[in-house]
């Protein structure tokens, strides 16, 4: 798995635990239900950290907790 995947199954999980819907946590996230989904679909490649922290602002967790699951642990390699 790469990052840009770890950080979708990771942003469904949150979702799933907190049983809020895509549209609902781009509002709490303050980002644009494109935005989101754009990470969630594959279009985005590269989604920035300050993204990724108005997502967890959202959620109302940190960073940590974010990149703290079994995801994150066993990424391939970026530089091939």
């Amino acid at each position: 798995m790469d990052t840009v995947e770890a950080v979708r199954v990771r942003i469904l999980q949150l979702c799933e635990e907190r049983d809020i819907s895509i549209n609902r946590l781009a509002n709490l996230s303050a980002l644009a239900p494109s935005s989101l989904k754009s990470i969630l679909y594959g279009k985005s490649k590269n989604p920035t950290i300050i993204t990724i922290k108005m997502i967890c602002d959202g959620l109302n967790i940190t960073l940590s907790e974010f990149f703290t699951s079994p995801e994150f642990n066993n990424l391939e390699q970026e530089i091939k």
